[in-house]
């Protein structure tokens, strides 16, 4: 399972009509600020808007520590990137449950 399949299965089991507490939209609950505008349950429109997102947070994490974020480190970037150096134990737990899922389905893949 890719990185992506992973966020939305955990994020929201699939569901392109999840609408998060503070307002969180689509498979990936993204924050209302972030939505760049679209539909929100197109998966496609979704995915895009997610990686747009990403891609900062990316480049900014690999130009800081001279690598690719790890499974465990992209989880923290999505869900919480304050906190990409020194998550929280709740943060932490579930970017360990998406490293799991991705690589659990890595290695099932072989």
């Amino acid at each position: 399972m890719d990185r992506w399949s992973a966020l939305s299965m955990l994020e929201t089991g699939d569901n392109d009509f999840a609408v998060g507490h503070q307002g969180e939209v689509s498979r990936y609950q993204i924050r209302p600020n972030l939505w760049p505008g679209g539909n929100p349950e197109n998966r496609q429109e979704a995915l895009a808007a997610a990686k747009a997102i990403m891609q900062t947070r990316l480049n900014k994490f690999e130009k800081a520590h001279s690598r690719p974020a790890s499974d465990f480190e992209f989880y923290i970037l999505w869900n919480a990137p304050w906190q990409a150096d020194h998550p929280s134990k709740t943060v932490a737990e579930r970017a360990e449950r998406f490293a799991n899922l991705v690589k659990r389905s890595d290695l099932a893949s072989r």
